[in-house]
């Protein structure tokens, strides 16, 4: 089992920055490729971002490439997304999730890849 709790959400205007950082327990965090998705009000939810175990390959959804930037610290067990240039469209719950291994290719796009999920954060962005 895997356990994932987000951190960093909150109110920003448009044109401001946040972080939003995702800590993992309970397998090696190294060996897990990592990923974020956001659901809007009265929305489905989309894939953001999606990073593979080693760090090496990132993947972005067209409308946050540009100004979005995943990461991740092996050593801290943490993933990161930075948030740059927000749009009040990007207000969404962002959520963290996991395929539980190390999992390549563009089925990182898809959330039947992910195994895991974290609880959410609230991102607002006001115009």
């Amino acid at each position: 089992q895997v356990q994932l709790v987000e951190s960093g959400g909150g109110l920003v205007q448009a044109g401001g920055s946040l972080g939003l950082s995702c800590a993992a327990s309970g397998r090696t965090f190294s060996s897990m490729s990592m990923g974020w998705f956001r659901q809007a009000p009265g929305k489905e939810r989309e894939f953001v971002s999606a990073i593979s175990w080693t760090g090496v390959t990132t993947r972005y959804t067209d409308s946050v490439k540009g100004r979005f930037t995943i990461s991740r610290d092996n050593a801290k067990n943490t993933v990161f997304l930075q948030m740059n240039s927000l749009k009040p469209e990007d207000t969404a719950v962002y959520y963290c999730a996991t395929t539980g291994g190390p999992t390549a290719g563009p089925i990182l796009q898809r959330q039947s890849a992910y195994k895991y999920w974290g609880q959410g954060t609230q991102v607002t962005v006001s115009s």
